[in-house]
């Protein structure tokens, strides 16, 4: 059990408040509640918000009630704990249409049967205006302003809506309405917490205690967003997975093994030993570390195909087993066009980028004439970038 509470506390965490108080909750042997909120901002759960998740089920496997809220209302609004721009707002039919499969998402982690699960516009709903004035008086709005992402957007005048000021009341109040002993999120989500203690002594609760998880970069070294394209959904296909995981930049190796799988925290320092004092090639531990992820969300035998795929591209320099079929009756076809209508690429201004940047591959051949006409034969293979093949059918 010690062992069991220490790879909780340490691993991946950046913070605790307050560490005794947890301490003693955790050795008390009694059932606490743990609460973790997700907004459904997006359709899929990648990498960093599962590892979270993985922390949930490490208190579930100990026998803690996990308490998660679907953040229905607060989706509205978006937390801005890590924005540098005010979000736009989520109409209804968006946040239904991100909710679609996300239990589904996180029954992959979590048992989701024993989870108690609510969906926060319940009572989010129901809040007066006494009440939201109420929760209001006991915050400035120095203390809001002062948090790092709104003070740097105050001095570039850059807008911060009020509603933002509101969200880490409506966060907070979750956590009175459940009862949450603990609450869990990034790091970036420390202020909202906090809040969360302070509205439930409001209420005559106990202050919940908190731990915040390190940030998982995305595999560019950036923060990790889809927009960027640099994130790993856990609903990926294997093989894409595996190439993203090969792709990453390797000073993320260590990070990736200690947030993102269940490997134990002494097998992860040899890992960050070994890499920091050059003792193993980091080729081997990506390969390593893609294996295990393959495996966590789909199964042992398809993370050994998916590299026995990824070695035959790479190493054997052959093309992949399948290959997307896009048939056509044209001749000629613009090479903008042919990528965009055969949905190798979203759009014809992200063709025409990596066009230019010699993305682009016809039979092997880099092309970086992004006017070119492409005079059509059946069996040519156009390749974008490491990962993505087309044949002509």
């Amino acid at each position: 059990m010690k062992a069991k509470i220490k790879e909780i506390l340490f691993k991946g965490v950046e913070e605790i408040i307050e560490k005794e108080s947890l301490l003693k909750k955790l050795k008390s042997g009694k059932k606490l509640r743990i609460k973790h909120g997700i907004d459904p901002t997006g359709p899929k759960i990648h990498l960093g918000r599962a590892s979270v998740l993985w922390k949930l089920r490490a208190f579930q496997n100990l026998g803690h009630q996990i308490v998660l809220i679907i953040g229905d209302f607060t989706a509205q609004i978006g937390d801005a704990s890590d924005k540098t721009a005010m979000r736009r707002p989520l109409s209804d039919k968006e946040i239904k249409e991100n909710m679609e499969d996300y239990i589904g998402q996180i029954n992959k982690i979590l048992n989701v049967k024993k989870v108690e699960l609510h969906y926060n516009s319940k009572w989010l709903n129901k809040l007066t205006m006494h009440d939201l004035l109420s929760l209001a008086m006991k915050f400035t709005a120095q203390q809001m302003i002062q948090r790092r992402n709104f003070k740097e957007r105050w001095d570039e005048g850059k807008p911060i809506g009020v509603h933002e000021l509101l969200y880490p009341l409506f966060q907070g109040y979750d956590s009175v309405m459940v009862k949450a002993d603990i609450e869990i999120g990034g790091t970036d989500q420390l202020f909202n917490l906090k809040v969360g203690r302070e509205i439930q002594k409001m209420f005559n609760q106990s202050p919940q205690d908190i731990i915040t998880f390190k940030m998982l970069l995305g595999l560019d070294g950036e923060k990790m967003s889809t927009t960027r394209g640099n994130v790993i959904n856990i609903t990926d296909k294997p093989n894409d997975i595996y190439g993203k995981i090969m792709s990453m930049k390797d000073g993320l190796i260590g990070d990736y093994f200690e947030l993102t799988t269940p490997l134990p925290l002494e097998e992860i320092e040899k890992i960050k030993k070994e890499l920091k004092n050059k003792e193993v090639n980091p080729r081997d531990l990506k390969a390593k570390l893609a294996r295990t992820i393959v495996n966590l969300y789909y199964n042992e035998k398809t993370a050994e195909e998916a590299e026995r795929e990824f070695n035959r591209i790479f190493k054997e320099k052959k093309l992949p087993s399948e290959i997307l079929v896009f048939k056509t009756k044209k001749k000629i076809y613009p090479l903008l066009d042919l990528l965009f209508d055969s949905k190798l690429v979203s759009s014809k201004s992200e063709a025409k980028r990596i066009v230019l940047q010699g993305g682009v591959k016809i039979n092997e051949k880099v092309e970086k004439d992004w006017r070119k006409k492409v005079e059509i034969k059946k069996g040519m293979v156009i390749q974008i970038g490491k990962r993505k093949f087309l044949k002509i059918g």
